[in-house]
C-alpha cells in the first residue's frame, strides 16, 4: 500500500507484566508498519514500566508516558488517545495479542467510515483457543444508525480503528459507562462504520479483565444495584439524546422520557412496547431469536417499585 499513513496506537497500562511482552511482540510484529505506539502507564507497580523501557529503548516509534496518580482504565484511555497524533487511531489492550494483519487490514478498510472494527477471537490466560469468538454472541452492524448502540455493543476497543474526528466528538469520556460503546455510538452519529469479519485478535479472558464479555464473573445483583442500573441507563440516555442531532435523536429523547417514567413505576408498557416495535435497530445486535428479543423489552418496562417490592 502506497502513502501508507500514520496510525497512532493508544495502548494503557497497570500492573501488566504477565501478558505485555506478547502484546508488544503483536505490535511489532505488524505487516503495516507506519505506526506510532503511545503507551500511558497508570502507576504500575509490578514489572510492567522495565518491560516498557526495554521495548522503548530498541524501537523509536514506542512512546512512553507515566501518570503521576492512578487515573483508573477510562480516563487513562482518554489521556492516551489525546496524545495520539495521527488523524487514524488504533485502540489496544495490554494483554491480548494482535493477528499480523491486523492493522493493514482496517486501513484497506477504513476509506470514509468515522470507524471500523473487527471480530475476536477469545483465548484463556495462557492464549489458547476457547473456540468463541465475538460474533458467537453479538451481531455485527455496518451502517450509520446511532441507536443500535443505545442498549447493546458490538464494538471492543481493542478492535476500534478511528478517525480522530470521533474522538474529538467524544472527549471527554463520560464516567461509569464502557467509552468504546461511547466512540461506536458517536461514530454512527458522524458517519458510517463498517467491520473485518475476521477475528484479528486473540482476545484474552482472565481474572483481571476490566470487562466480562462471557460472563464468566457475573454475579446476582442486589436490588439496590438493580434500582442503580435504572437509573443509570436514564442517564446514559440522555446524554446520547444530546449527543446526537440526527434522525435518531427523537427516538432517543422517546426512550430517555419512558425510562424516567418507568424508574418511578411498577410497570411502563410505552417503554417496552417502544423497544419491540423498534427492535429492527435498538435490538439488531442481540443474537437471539424474536421471542428472546420480546422478553428482553419486557424486562425493561419493569421499574424500581417491581424490584424493590418485597425488600
Amino acid at each position: 500500500m502506497e502513502n501508507k499513513p500514520l496510525i497512532s496506537i493508544a495502548l494503557c497500562t497497570y500492573n501488566g507484566s504477565a501478558f505485555l511482552a506478547e502484546q508488544l511482540d503483536s505490535i511489532l510484529g505488524q505487516r503495516y508498519t507506519n505506526w506510532e505506539l503511545v503507551v500511558v502507564d497508570d502507576c504500575s507497580t509490578d514489572s510492567t514500566p522495565a518491560i516498557l523501557e526495554e521495548y522503548a529503548g530498541s524501537d523509536a516509534r514506542i512512546g512512553l508516558h507515566y501518570n503521576e496518580q492512578n487515573l483508573g482504565y477510562n480516563k487513562n484511555f482518554e489521556k492516551a488517545l489525546g496524545l495520539c497524533r495521527s488523524e487514524l487511531i488504533a485502540i489496544c489492550d495490554q494483554d491480548d495479542i494482535w493477528h499480523p494483519e491486523k492493522l493493514e487490514k482496517q486501513v484497506k478498510l477504513i476509506g470514509d467510515h468515522a470507524l471500523v472494527y473487527h471480530d475476536s477471537e477469545f483465548v484463556n490466560a495462557e492464549g489458547q483457543s476457547i473456540n468463541r469468538r465475538i460474533s458467537d454472541k453479538l451481531n455485527f452492524y455496518r451502517g450509520d444508525a446511532p441507536e443500535v448502540f443505545l442498549f447493546l455493543n458490538c464494538v471492543s476497543g481493542h478492535s476500534i480503528l478511528l478517525k480522530k474526528q470521533v474522538l474529538q466528538k467524544s472527549l471527554p469520556f463520560p464516567d461509569d459507562f464502557h467509552y468504546d460503546q461511547w466512540l461506536a455510538f458517536n461514530a454512527t452519529c458522524l458517519g458510517t462504520i463498517d467491520f473485518v469479519p475476521e477475528a484479528l485478535v486473540k482476545y484474552r479472558q482472565h481474572s483481571g479483565n476490566n470487562t466480562d464479555i462471557l460472563a464468566l464473573k457475573t454475579a446476582e445483583k442486589s436490588v439496590d444495584q438493580k434500582v442503580a442500573a435504572l437509573q443509570m441507563e436514564s442517564h446514559w440516555l440522555l446524554l446520547c439524546a444530546r449527543q446526537c442531532t440526527g434522525k435518531a435523536q427523537g427516538l432517543i429523547y422517546a426512550l430517555y422520557k419512558h425510562s424516567l417514567r418507568r424508574n418511578n413505576s411498577y410497570f411502563v408498557a410505552a417503554f417496552g412496547i417502544l423497544l419491540w416495535k423498534r427492535r429492527d435497530t435498538l435490538l439488531r445486535l442481540l443474537k437471539k431469536p424474536d421471542t428472546s428479543k420480546f422478553f428482553y423489552a419486557l424486562r425493561k418496562a419493569w421499574g424500581a417499585k417491581a424490584k424493590t417490592t418485597g425488600k
